[in-house]
C-alpha cells in the first residue's frame, strides 16, 4: 500500500466512523475504498470489520448519557445480536459472496420508510395501546427479537446500513427518543462488529496494515460523530438518516 492509497484508507475510516455513529453505513466509504487500493473483496470486508470496532467503540462511549437506564433493555437486546453476528459471519465464509445482493436494497428502502413515518406509526401504535389497556412492551417485544436478529445476521455478512435497520425497528417499537435509540444502536452494532470480527481473524485472511487504518480512522470519527449526533434535533437526525440511506441504496444498486 502506498503512502497516499494508506492516508485514503485512514482518510475513509475517519469518514465511516463519523457517520456509523450518528446513523450506520460507513461500510459504504471504506468497502470501496479497500476494493479500490487492490483487496480481494472478502478480505476487504473482514479487514473492515473488524477496523470498524474501535469507532463502534468510541461512538457508544460518546453516547454513555444517552445509555442511562437501559442497562437491562441492552442486555437481552445485545445477546440476541451476538447469536445473528456470529451467524452472519458464519454465512460469509460459506455462501456466495452475492447472496445478499439483491435483498439489501429492499430491506433498506423498508427500513427508509419506517423511519420517516415512525412518529406517525408510533402515535397510531400508542392509541391502539390505550384503547386496548395494554402495556408498551419494554424490550420491544418478539417482533423487535426476530428483527434485530435478522439485522444483525445481516450485519456479521456484510453491515452496510445496518444500523439505519436497528434505528428503524427500535424506533418504531420501543417507547423511546431517536437519541437514546441511537445510542444503544451503537453499542449493539460494536457487539456485531466484534463477534464477527472475532470470528474472522481465526477463519479466513486479514489484511493488517488497512486494518489498522481503519480503526485508527474510525476511532477519531466514533468521537466526532457522538459529539455532533448528539447535538442533531430528532427531525434533523430522522433527515440524515434517510438520506444515508438513499445514497447506500444508490450505490448497491450501480455496483
Amino acid at each position: 500500500m502506498s503512502p497516499a492509497e494508506a492516508l485514503a484508507v485512514l482518510a475513509a475510516g475517519i469518514g465511516a466512523g463519523t457517520i456509523n455513529t450518528i446513523v450506520g453505513s460507513g461500510t459504504l466509504i471504506t468497502f470501496p475504498v479497500l476494493l479500490a487500493v487492490g483487496l480481494p473483496p472478502v478480505t476487504a470486508n473482514v479487514s473492515n470489520t473488524l477496523g470498524l470496532v474501535p469507532g463502534s467503540l468510541t461512538g457508544a462511549i460518546g453516547y454513555r448519557r444517552e445509555l442511562a437506564g437501559q442497562r437491562a433493555r441492552l442486555l437481552r437486546l445485545g445477546a440476541v445480536c451476538l447469536i445473528g453476528g456470529i451467524t452472519g459471519a458464519l454465512l460469509l465464509v460459506t455462501l456466495p459472496s452475492g447472496a445478499f445482493k439483491a435483498i439489501v436494497p429492499v430491506l433498506i428502502g423498508i427500513a427508509l420508510v419506517l423511519v420517516v413515518l415512525q412518529p406517525r406509526l408510533s402515535r397510531i401504535v400508542q392509541a391502539r395501546r390505550e384503547r386496548n389497556n395494554t402495556e408498551v412492551p419494554a424490550h420491544g417485544g418478539p417482533v423487535l427479537v426476530v428483527g434485530l436478529l435478522l439485522a444483525s445476521i445481516y450485519g456479521g455478512y456484510f453491515g452496510a446500513a445496518q444500523g439505519v435497520l436497528y434505528l428503524s425497528l427500535m424506533g418504531l417499537l420501543l417507547n423511546e427518543g431517536l437519541q437514546r435509540i441511537n445510542g444503544l444502536k451503537n453499542v449493539l452494532a460494536a457487539l456485531v462488529n466484534g463477534v464477527a470480527a472475532l470470528f474472522f481473524v481465526f477463519a479466513t485472511h486479514m489484511d493488517w496494515a488497512a486494518v489498522g487504518l481503519i480503526a485508527a480512522g474510525a476511532t477519531i470519527g466514533g468521537l466526532i460523530g457522538a459529539r455532533v449526533g448528539r447535538r442533531l434535533p430528532p427531525v434533523a437526525l430522522r433527515t440524515l438518516i434517510v438520506l444515508v440511506g438513499i445514497a447506500a441504496i444508490v450505490q448497491l444498486l450501480l455496483k
